[in-house]
């Protein structure tokens, strides 16, 4: 199937639209409709356009995923489709993700900030959320791209550059971003690992998840503890957790958890007692299962 995202890239590069094709290259604007619908169109249009474009055919196709749930994200994505899956994960994740750390922006912000890129800031709002809501849809664009690959601490770290670059916190010497902390930090009045442990603990998870053979949604729930509970960030732990559990979602082929703000004592309180229970932060993530299940209808 010929790429629509790729064949605007090219288009751009050579500083050319859409129109260019209809005109220069001689095919009608209903082929060029059908290319951004992902149909197949005739071999010799695509040799047309790989011509024009001064590429081989083989250069305008995509891989498609035997996975439906990523390949329609990436669809949706790489066209930006309002009101689809995508456009919904987007604001929803990115609203409930960012305000169940303290942000003070409301689902219609968040959402005004996605579809147009401006934002109606009333009410004193820290220039830091809505730099943080940009970083978010960012860093979910990034999880969609990297999703089928093994996870790794280079995405896990690139997560925290994306989410964290630009802040306030930012422009402190102390406050590495994209690395692991240098300070300790506590989290709901529980110490988490010192920083000197961090990459030692962090390899072991990773090495541990790895070697797991066929990786089940409660494998990603107890990863997702794991993770929180070494909290290797000086700040955005929760976020960059919540974005690695989407991605290891989409590439095992599992419906994805969606937390919503209004969920966040029973996560809290399944992130502490997962020792005793681990089954409160399981039922909460299989709630949030049904959450996300709701965006596609």
């Amino acid at each position: 199937m010929i790429s629509y995202s790729g064949l605007m890239q090219r288009l751009n590069e050579k500083g050319l639209t859409k129109s260019a094709l209809t005109t220069q290259v001689g095919i009608s604007s209903r082929t060029v409709a059908k290319i951004g619908r992902g149909e197949k169109i005739a071999d010799h249009v695509l040799k047309k356009i790989s011509e024009f474009l001064g590429c081989s055919v083989t250069d305008l196709y995509r891989t498609i995923s035997d996975n439906v749930l990523l390949q329609t994200l990436r669809d949706e994505k790489s066209i930006r489709m309002p009101g689809g899956l995508y456009h919904e994960l987007q604001v929803r994740m990115t609203y409930n993700s960012n305000r169940m750390e303290g942000s003070k922006l409301s689902e219609d912000q968040t959402r005004l900030i996605f579809e147009t890129n401006t934002i109606d800031a009333g009410g004193g709002i820290p220039v830091d959320d809505i730099i943080e809501t940009v970083s978010h849809f960012r860093a979910i664009d990034y999880v969609i791209d990297k999703a089928e690959e093994p996870l790794t601490e280079v995405i896990i770290k690139e997560l925290h550059r994306i989410l964290k670059q630009s802040t306030k916190d930012a422009t402190l010497p102390w406050f590495a971003i994209g690395d692991y902390k240098t300070r300790a930090n506590v989290v709901g009045g529980r110490e988490t690992a010192k920083p000197k442990e961090v990459p030692v603990r962090m390899k072991k998870l990773l090495s541990e998840y790895e070697a797991i053979d066929t990786v089940t949604i409660n494998d990603i729930i107890r990863f997702h503890y794991k993770f929180e509970r070494i909290h290797p960030f000086q700040d955005g732990n929760g976020r960059v957790g919540r974005l690695i559990a989407l991605k290891e979602c989409l590439r095992c082929g599992i419906v994805p958890f969606l937390i919503e703000d209004s969920k966040k004592a029973f996560y809290y309180r399944g992130l502490a007692e997962w020792e005793q229970e681990p089954g409160y932060l399981t039922d909460t993530c299989l709630d949030g299962q049904d959450t996300f299940k709701k965006l596609k209808k």
